[in-house]
């Protein structure tokens, strides 16, 4: 498999994920259910996990595949997989906020090296090319032709007037107590992967996540984030963030523009 073979696949496969999320996020009622761990899941969750894994095992079946809503993958260890969170933002979906997206990556050596990141119910969509440089697609998102793309950089950070996004669903004491290091410009609310998009973007300078994700959560991200510049650490060491984990559990972490002066933990 080379890069220039991933990539259209998991853009298309993106878009297409994103049609079938939009049209269940568009009806007047769908399922939720919960599982064993107590998170939600939808139909369009479900929906768009088969699609994702049906289009990438054709395209890439000598590929290991995860998945968060496939479980036996969980087990799975390869040097080289690829990751899936077909609904990122669960709850924003189901509480009608938009904030959601799906995220596929391609991961090498513990490096999440290529991904895309789609807000279906934005229009945004934010992928790394085969050259790893990352871009945000504007226009209409053609499944066949990808259109026009703006090359994306995160920001030059003013240490003091700083832009931090933290998350809208998971926000608490411990993650406030930690952005009171910084001297704070603004801060937003965002739901999903879409946070490392808004550091990658300039939109941002910092996200520290003190609380639990998993792998398929953030690995999309990171790659965008990584190929706009940006870096995506561990809390408590500030050593580099990692995949492959056991079970592919994260620790918490810290995504931002490398100008930021990093707080200790």
């Amino acid at each position: 498999m080379t890069y220039d073979a991933l990539i259209p696949v998991i853009r298309r496969l993106a878009l297409e994920a994103g049609d079938k999320i939009m049209e269940i996020y568009q009806s007047d009622d769908f399922d939720v259910k919960v599982k064993s761990d107590s998170s939600p899941v939808t139909e369009a969750d479900e929906a768009a996990d088969s699609l994702i894994s049906a289009g990438l095992r054709e395209a890439f079946p000598d590929i290991l595949l995860v998945t968060e809503e496939q479980a036996a993958s969980h087990t799975e260890k390869g040097d080289t997989f690829l990751i899936v969170d077909p609904l990122d933002g669960t709850k924003e979906f189901i509480n009608r906020r938009g904030d959601f997206t799906v995220n596929i990556a391609l991961v090498e050596n513990g490096v999440p090296t290529r991904g895309v990141v789609y807000a279906p119910a934005r229009d945004r969509m934010f992928y790394t090319q085969a050259d790893g440089q990352s871009v945000e697609e504007t226009g209409a998102l053609d499944k066949d032709q990808p259109g026009a793309v703006t090359p994306i950089s995160v920001s030059d950070p003013d240490n003091s007037a700083l832009l931090i996004v933290a998350s809208k669903s998971h926000r608490d004491q411990a993650t406030d107590d930690y952005i009171n290091k910084y001297q704070v410009h603004d801060s937003k609310s965002a739901g999903s992967s879409l946070k490392f998009c808004l550091i990658a973007t300039g939109e941002a300078d910092i996200y520290p996540r003190v609380g639990r994700t998993m792998e398929w959560d953030t690995a999309a991200g990171h790659a965008v984030l990584a190929g706009a510049g940006g870096k995506v650490v561990r809390f408590d060491d500030h050593s580099v963030l990692t995949y492959g984990k056991d079970g592919y559990a994260n620790p918490f972490f810290i995504a931002y523009a490398p100008g930021v002066d990093l707080k200790e933990a």
